[in-house]
């Protein structure tokens, strides 16, 4: 697959969709740059697949609150702290 493309005044190119499809290239790819006599070969150096919330799922996990009864609840306490933190 060839294709031609035009740099940026950054020095930018952009990589055509296609070739970005075969090789894996997506957001977050890292690409090697090697010089080659007057010619310079780009190599996909690590690729992040795309992944799902799916497969996600899990990854965090909370531990359970402590369960709190009502008659365990100073209202007078509760008003006292508050009062410290606004003055």
């Amino acid at each position: 697959m060839m294709a031609t493309v035009t740099v940026s005044d950054k020095g930018q190119v952009v990589i055509p969709v296609a070739i970005r499809k075969q090789l894996g290239i997506t957001p977050g790819s890292q690409l090697t740059f090697t010089l080659e006599g007057s010619a310079i070969r780009v190599e996909v150096k690590r690729s992040r697949p795309i992944t799902t919330i799916d497969e996600g799922f899990g990854m965090l996990v909370c531990p359970p609150a402590p369960t709190r009864r009502l008659q365990d609840f100073d209202v007078a306490q509760a008003m006292r702290e508050n009062h410290h933190e606004c003055g």
